[in-house]
């Protein structure tokens, strides 16, 4: 195994830490060494499947030394009939399979033009039956954790061209993905719990801001700072607002209370002192209008 010194960016240390797994530190670390992949495997006594678990959380933090590329063909988008799904349910055993197993999953019957949708998921993404029942679990599990019923399959759907964007096609992969999103997940209620936010769910666009503030690797005190803040600036919490602060601390490298404070003496007095730009100044006088 080759080893030597290596400088590893923080951003990449702080989303291996956001899988709380040590497999994919230590491939990561294996291969910025300057060592092959495809002898991960005996270099670090790893079983096949849990290399290929460790590859794939790598995949989706993106960063794995060749991006994994688009399931999505080119060209346009296949229109599937009633004609090409009663052929599907007649000569396929593994659409059939995928089809009662979805319908027990939704607790549902689906209609033709719902088949229609889960075709597509086979032969023009190119998703294999384990892949998209493990999809549709996910999917449900979401709209069950947010209060909501049995997710429809156009809104599966819309989930399904994401995870072909992202190249998700098999089952380590389509692990990874949802265990990095349910510990998002955890974290932006940990968020709204710092916001003292309670009593309601946030609404998507606030979600949004909260997710993308726990991606950014702030601790618990640089939000809370953040958050008070933006309250004695504006007269409360003003989502907008606050991620303009958050956003220029993750430019300049600052993602704890202590590095905010002190911070490096380069950035730490432009980011705390500086005057508000124009635009802030024009989203701040819209914000008080609304109110």
């Amino acid at each position: 195994m080759n080893v030597t010194e290596v400088n590893i960016p923080r951003e990449d240390v702080r989303k291996l830490l956001g899988t709380m797994n040590g497999d994919p530190a230590i491939l990561y670390l294996y291969i910025q060494c300057g060592n092959d992949p495809a002898d991960a495997a005996a270099a670090l006594n790893f079983s096949t499947g849990r290399l290929d678990c460790a590859a794939a959380t790598l995949r989706q933090l993106g960063l794995w030394p060749e991006p994994k590329k688009s399931m999505i063909p080119m060209g346009e988008r296949p229109n599937y009939n009633e004609r090409d799904v009663m052929e599907a349910m007649n000569s396929d055993q593994s659409f059939r399979s995928l089809y009662g197993e979805v319908q027990r999953v939704l607790g549902k019957t689906l209609n033709v033009e719902e088949l229609k949708i889960l075709l597509s998921f086979t032969r023009y993404l190119g998703m294999s039956p384990d892949v998209i029942a493990v999809l549709v679990y996910y999917c449900k599990d979401r709209a069950r954790q947010k209060g909501g019923r049995a997710p429809a399959l156009r809104t599966i759907e819309k989930e399904a061209y994401a995870w072909a964007e992202m190249g998700i096609d098999t089952m380590e992969e389509a692990a990874a993905y949802i265990q990095r999103k349910n510990a998002q997940n955890t974290r932006v209620e940990h968020v709204k719990h710092l916001l003292q936010i309670h009593g309601r769910k946030l609404t998507p666009a606030e979600e949004r801001y909260a997710a993308a503030w726990a991606e950014m690797g702030f601790e618990d005190g640089a939000i809370t700072h953040a958050y008070e803040r933006t309250c004695i600036n504006t007269g409360g919490l003003k989502w907008p607002y606050m991620n303009s602060i958050l956003k220029r601390w993750h430019e300049a490298g600052l993602h704890t209370l202590e590095q905010i404070r002190t911070g490096d003496q380069k950035n730490t007095p432009r980011t705390e002192r500086r005057d508000l730009d124009a635009d802030e100044l024009a989203a701040i006088t819209r914000m008080m209008q609304e109110d």
